[in-house]
């Protein structure tokens, strides 16, 4: 059976990348599109522990020569990389669009070229890095930044390419191999990733790419005690497997687990704009960690939100992704349908109001409807657990107070969206938030130099910037006796 699929006429190939070159597995596993379940795109290769093994023996043997090159030394290897994107843009774009489900606009213009940054950006952080230098007790200080080794990274299903190069890239930056082992719902933009590594010239062994079931290769990986760093995106229950693997080796483990965002509303806030907003938490059907899922509007200026917000909501097209009109893709596999579809069943059976939407948009497609659901009281199951589908909640708070207390009443805490038209109010209220990035009066705005990441059950530890280095290295205190060389 051949490995190799053709999408939409481009050739992907379905054989893991390890050691530079291509590596198949005794087993396979069926990749299918959102767009249309019906029949499978084609076969690719399932990772077990011997593919593992292959992995982390390349990444090993590839770790010193690559970490010895320095940043600078690195840096246009990145850069090369991010090139090669740049160059094939259109073609991610289109195979992502159909493996993944996602609007193939918005991955041509945005999700894709954002992947090159993320290479050209940590290619100049790296380099810019300035160690520390200071004497004391009679010694020259200095503080080394070192590669840790072995990186594995494991990516979600949900914006598959930009995703995996927000994190292979500060990890390769750093000096560090990596095992990328992408989602099994969505692998196929990671294997075009390894051959554009290729193209640019990676030594063999400093990238390699993993495909398969996270229970089997997955597990395998993680509980290696050859890697040195572990970066994961997905749910809880994954996290909590995958951080006691990391504790048993003493691996440093960072966690993007997800959020139930709320989206506060004052009344002095520009209504149409944040119901504009609101309304914009369906793209991508709602697949999107930092949404802000629960609407919290202030009680005086609910009505008016409400009917602002219904007529921006009536805009959204589902449709195939591949047409630009579409702005609701499908949801990305039927058991995730059904996953989102049970928490709206459980609502409407235990009471909460369904304000619109609620059910599935055709018979045998994978889009559901946009939905918005009137709580019957705060410790709603649709409130409290994450949904990951286009299915908000509607709140109302009577003052600030309130509106601080509903919108950290989540375990949660990845992300907060305000709107007011106060200075103070949004410098108040977003310091009082428990989230690790909040927005006033927009949304989705990213610097990659800031910290990304999650408290509560939203993740442990800090990507982006020299945080996500700082996370890849290790650090080094040379400190040499003044006076005694020169």
């Amino acid at each position: 059976m051949s490995r190799t699929l053709v999408i939409d006429g481009i050739r992907v190939p379905g054989e893991h990348y390890v050691g530079g070159r291509r590596v198949d597995s005794a087993a396979g596993f069926e990749v299918r599109s959102p767009l249309d379940w019906s029949a499978p795109l084609g076969w690719v290769a399932r990772g077990d522990r011997v593919t593992a093994d292959l992995a982390l023996n390349a990444a090993t043997q590839a770790f010193p020569g690559w970490a010895a090159l320095g940043p600078k030394g690195r840096a246009p290897y990145l850069e090369r990389l991010a090139a090669a994107i740049d160059a094939h843009t259109d073609a991610i774009a289109r195979v992502e669009c159909i493996d993944a489900g996602l609007l193939q606009e918005s991955l041509r213009l945005r999700l894709v070229p954002r992947g090159a940054r993320n290479f050209r950006a940590y290619a100049e952080l790296a380099s810019a890095y300035q160690e520390r230098h200071w004497s004391s007790n009679g010694t020259s200080n200095t503080v080394i930044r070192m590669g840790a080794g072995p990186a594995v990274i494991i990516t979600p299903w949900n914006a598959p390419f930009m995703l995996s190069t927000w994190k292979v890239a500060p990890a390769l930056a750093a000096g560090n191999t990596v095992i990328l082992k992408p989602a099994e719902w969505s692998p196929l933009s990671a294997s075009l990733l390894a051959d554009l590594a290729h193209e640019a010239g990676f030594p063999p062994g400093v990238f390699n790419v993993v495909q398969g079931i996270g229970e089997e290769v997955g597990a395998a990986l993680v509980a290696d005690e050859r890697v040195r760093r572990i970066s994961f995106t997905g749910s809880p229950e994954t996290a909590r497997h995958i951080g006691r693997a990391a504790a048993s080796s003493i691996v440093p483990f960072t966690a993007e687990l997800g959020g139930k965002g709320p989206l506060l509303v004052f009344a002095d806030a520009d209504l149409e704009a944040a119901a504009r907003k609101a309304a914009g938490q369906y793209d991508d059907s709602g697949q999107v960690c930092l949404a802000g899922t629960r609407l919290l509007v202030e009680e005086s200026v609910a009505a008016a939100f409400l009917e602002r917000f219904h007529a921006f909501a009536d805009r959204q097209v589902m449709g195939d992704s591949r047409d630009p009109r579409t702005t609701m893709a499908p949801l990305i596999h039927p058991e995730h349908l059904a996953r989102v579809a049970g928490f709206v069943e459980r609502a409407r059976a235990g009471g909460d109001r369904i304000v619109r939407g609620g059910r599935i948009h055709r018979e045998g497609g994978l889009w559901y409807e946009p939905t918005l659901i009137e709580p019957r009281d705060n410790q709603a199951e649709v409130v409290q657990r994450e949904i990951f589908g286009p299915v908000l909640t509607f709140q109302t708070f009577r003052d600030e107070a309130q509106a601080i207390e509903l919108a950290n009443s989540t375990r949660y805490g990845l992300s907060g969206i305000l709107y007011t038209g106060s200075a103070a109010r949004a410098d108040r209220v977003g310091r009082a938030l428990r989230a690790g990035v909040v927005w006033a009066n927009c949304f989705l705005i990213r610097d990659l130099t800031a910290p990304f990441g999650g408290v509560g059950y939203s993740g442990i530890g800090r990507e982006g910037g020299d945080y996500a280095l700082d996370f890849h290295s290790d650090l080094k205190s040379l400190q040499v006796l003044e006076g005694t060389v020169r």
